[in-house]
């Protein structure tokens, strides 16, 4: 064994129990209560301009769309789903992260989906004054510049720019676009936007936010009672979340940087599928319950209707057998009544 396995596999065995720890505990946050339309801390100004449509598309690039496509081969790999980075959003997850900003209040948020324009991100830098000035010029400078000088609409990589306020989408994926939708709704609450941006990109510090966007798209769909895609999202976000753990450790590792994605995503996936699996178990016994009170509301009228009909005959046999044989009381009474009342007149 050398050097560097030495070195790395006690690392990588504390990285795999790490996985398997912090999966575990955002395992829970879908189950509890969401909040919607939190107290958000905006920008003064207003970043979208008069009739600016809140969610751009980039125009067809096929040959460009194309090797991002190949350039975003390792991540479909790692995640195991070719939907990652294949630059083809659909209408079905745009709506879902249209819906996502409107129910949450995040009017201000940027989406571009697959779409490539440095001047706009620029602009949007200047304007957005929720984050401080020193820190915009620098930390945000840097942000918009890997923006301009490395297009995503290649190398791929859904985000958020916390300093532009913009989310960018190149994966057709419903849970992805929640999840960066997770990180515009958790740093809209942040007062010190900028502060909080730069101390959550140290190693480690990473993993906070990574697991409050998880844990806020989780809830959100569990709150939209959306299972289906909430059944996927555990697919794609443990797994994901385990990447970002091997990130964290990366610069401690430096050669094992893909072998490390590569050990840690296996259990993240593992536990995804084991939490995707209970989903999908809560939604048949859901729809079984669901049938059977439709079943039992089906036969309530029928019972109800049945009690009406024999309630006659079910009366009329109580008072016959109620009512003495023979000759009744007023029939025996009346001759003798009528007898004393004429003896009386004699």
């Amino acid at each position: 064994m050398s050097f560097l396995q030495r070195f790395c596999a006690p690392r990588t065995s504390w990285l795999l129990f790490a996985v398997c720890l912090l999966c575990s505990a955002i395992s829970g946050c879908a189950t509890t209560p969401y909040n919607y339309q939190p107290a958000l801390i905006q920008s003064p100004e207003p970043l979208l301009a008069e009739g600016e449509p809140q969610i751009a598309r980039g125009k067809p690039r096929p040959v460009i769309d194309g090797i991002g496509w190949v350039v975003g081969i390792p991540g479909k790999i790692l995640l195991w789903d070719r939907r990652i980075d294949n630059h083809h959003v659909s209408p079905e997850t745009e709506a879902a992260i249209a819906a996502y900003l409107e129910k949450n209040g995040l009017e201000q948020v940027k989406v571009r989906v697959n779409e490539y324009d440095p001047l706009g991100e620029w602009k949007r830098l200047r304007k957005n004054k929720a984050v401080g000035w020193g820190w915009r010029y620098t930390a945000g400078t840097l942000t918009a510049a890997a923006y301009t000088l490395l297009p995503g609409r290649i190398i791929g990589g859904d985000n958020y720019n916390p300093f532009t306020n913009t989310i960018s989408l190149y994966s057709d994926l419903p849970a992805v676009a929640l999840h960066e939708g997770g990180h515009a709704k958790d740093f809209g609450t942040r007062k010190y936007k900028g502060t909080y941006a730069v101390a959550t990109a140290l190693p480690v510090v990473s993993l906070w936010p990574e697991a409050i966007a998880t844990g806020d798209a989780l809830g959100y769909l569990r709150a939209e009672e959306n299972f289906e895609q909430e059944e996927e999202a555990y697919r794609i976000l443990y797994p994901a979340y385990a990447t970002y753990i091997a990130g964290a450790a990366t610069p401690f590792l430096p050669y094992g940087d893909l072998a490390v994605k590569a050990g840690a995503v296996i259990p993240g996936h593992l536990v995804g599928r084991w939490k995707a699996r209970e989903v999908k178990q809560e939604q048949l016994a859901r729809h079984a319950r669901s049938e059977l009170q439709q079943v039992s509301a089906a036969e309530s009228p029928q019972v109800a209707e049945q009690a009406d009909q024999s309630l006659p005959a079910i009366q009329q046999a109580y008072f016959e057998q109620a009512a003495p044989t023979g000759k009744s009381e007023w029939q025996t009474d009346e001759p003798i009544e009528r007898q004393n009342f004429n003896q009386a007149a004699e």
